[in-house]
């Protein structure tokens, strides 16, 4: 059976436009950016964002008293606690109606490790070399002897004349498919993006389009390069509580199971079923692609769920012209919480990802508070939930926005910010997509530094953070941080120690608050992302995205 999707984040490349208000009077449709006059105490309060503002709630929210921050636990209970005072302190105004906070229904699963998948003649071991998990609220959930289908990258992109299901039914079977998209390893043939991966490339649109396929089972197989993270990141990640927003039909439209297998546990399965694994991923590469297995899998997830309430928290500072305008800042508050099962330390602090970004966003709130007079338009603050399970918490903002999209003005994004020093450069995610980039370019340069792209846009960062979720619904979304550049040798030094210490700690128990961090890096950025923000708060006209960006606004 075929079933088509047309995504609905690229209307502008499959000839849909995006809707536009209909006075030309309005900000949005200006072509003009002239910035009103900035506050009169700005350089002062530019000045005065500190080490002290940063360090004090980053330290704080990584402690272990806040267990690691998981959802629905009382590690979010401590956390919502902390920023709201926070937020009171810096005399910001409850963002949602006369509260603070957001409630997000959120449906968590957990699956009993005790599990093995087997397929042809192997069985394989539950975080060793296989993860699986359901989505559906279901106490069992199965896959019996189901007929695996090799469907190259799993990607049905019209856009890209790219259908990996070209002629497929896949109703009842178990598609197995690689990580990133076409262009990553193929960077020559013009595919997609090349080396910068796109929306294709990421897991969760993996799962969602064999779902609309009507696969039974999803298999992706983990190759660290392509993913840019290691196994150890996917067995941390998709075992213990998973959440997702509370589905209408309890989660019945997605495959029954969603699974990875590591490299060597596919090159096994490939090898059963007669088949050579770079073979068939040369094949892949080459256009859209697929091929019946032969061989079949089975595995068994047992499942406990439960319904709970988890929160965003939303913060505001009123506009002193157009209150009803709003630029918003985001972070996420969550992260992993602690495996008990664990020997020694238990707790996933999330010092980097993302206690740094949420610290950074309480200072800039209090520096936001500080100016005289006021922004012409809005500032507001949304600290969101469940990022780590899936950009939850932004996703159901953007699907139930407390500040309507078509008056949204813009969205600056805060995730994992720079421990590492000062720099000379700053590493624009997704670079070239829209207008914000020329304030934050002026931001930039009146630090001294210049725009670079992002390090490594193969790992498709603006698809993995906050920013993406207001991206999809038009909003232009930034998402900039301290880049590869040493502002001087002793920074340089500095790093380079330090990077021994933090490698490999991406969520991990290892990612912990340190004393000897140099946060001037954050400072520079929080600076930065603050000066933009007053930019574009004081703009005659609203920032576009740019023609060849993949966005447009919806309103």
């Amino acid at each position: 059976m075929k079933k088509m999707f047309l995504p609905l984040l690229v209307p502008t490349l499959l000839g849909v436009s995006a809707c536009t208000p209909s006075s030309d009077s309005t900000p949005q449709n200006q072509t003009a950016k002239k910035e009103m006059p900035a506050a009169s105490n700005f350089d002062s309060v530019y000045n005065n964002i500190s080490d002290a503002d940063i360090r004090e709630p980053l330290k704080v929210l990584s402690s272990d008293e806040f267990e690691g921050r998981l959802p629905t636990t009382e590690g979010e209970k401590k956390t919502i606690d902390y920023l709201v005072s926070e937020f009171t302190k810096a005399g910001l105004k409850p963002g949602n109606g006369d509260s603070f906070l957001q409630k997000v229904a959120l449906m968590e699963i957990t699956a009993d490790p005790d599990m093995t998948m087997t397929i042809g003649d192997n069985s394989f071991v539950y975080k060793e070399q296989m993860v699986a998990s359901s989505k559906r609220e279901q106490s069992s959930v199965s896959l019996e002897d189901s007929e695996l289908v090799f469907v190259g990258y799993g990607v049905n992109a019209p856009e890209y004349d790219w259908n990996d299901y070209e002629g497929l039914d896949v109703e009842g079977k178990t598609v197995v498919m690689l990580i990133n998209d076409p262009g990553f390893e193929n960077p020559k043939s013009g595919k997609f993006q090349g080396t910068t991966m796109t929306y294709y490339g990421r897991w969760s649109y993996k799962y969602e389009e064999a779902s609309r396929q009507g696969a039974a089972g999803a298999i992706i197989i983990h190759e660290t390069a392509p993913a840019s993270y290691g196994w150890s990141v996917v067995a941390n990640s998709w075992s213990g509580p998973q959440y997702g927003l509370v589905s209408a039909d309890k989660g019945a439209s997605r495959v029954a199971v969603e699974g990875w297998l590591t490299l060597d546990a596919a090159k096994k399965v490939f090898a059963d079923a007669g088949l050579d694994f770079d073979t068939e991923k040369a094949n892949a590469m080459k256009g859209p692609y697929s091929k019946a297995m032969d061989i079949k899998a089975s595995v068994t997830v047992k499942n406990t769920f439960k319904k709970s309430e988890s929160n965003n928290v939303i913060a505001t500072l009123p506009g002193a012209e157009f209150p009803n305008e709003h630029i918003i800042y985001t972070a996420h508050w969550d992260h992993l919480g602690k495996d008990e099962s664990k020997e020694g330390d238990q707790i996933y602090n999330g010092a980097h990802d993302n206690a740094t970004g949420t610290a950074a966003i309480l200072a800039m709130a209090k520096a936001y508070s500080n100016l005289t007079p006021a922004p012409k338009r809005s500032v507001s603050f949304l600290v969101v939930t469940a990022e780590e399970q899936g950009l939850l918490g932004s996703k159901f903002y953007a699907s139930n926005p407390v500040i309507p999209i078509e008056n949204t003005v813009a969205n600056i994004n805060m995730d994992a910010m720079n421990v590492l020093g000062k720099t000379k450069n700053v590493a624009v995610v997704g670079m070239g997509k829209s207008e914000m980039e020329d304030y934050l370019e002026k931001a930039a340069a009146k630090q001294g530094r210049s725009l670079t792209q992002e390090d490594r846009p193969e790992a498709g960062y603006y698809y993995r953070s906050d920013h993406f979720s207001f991206a999809k619904q038009g909003v232009p979304a930034l998402y900039a941080e301290g880049g590869n550049e040493p502002a001087d040798e002793e920074t340089a030094k500095y790093r380079k120690r330090m990077n021994v210490i933090v490698t490999g700690c991406y969520h991990q128990v290892c990612d912990q608050y340190r004393d000897d961090w140099d946060l001037s890096g954050i400072v520079q950025d929080t600076q930065m992302l603050f000066d933009v923000g007053v930019g574009v708060a004081n703009a005659d006209a609203w920032p576009k995205w740019n023609e060849t960006s993949e966005f447009q606004r919806k309103y």
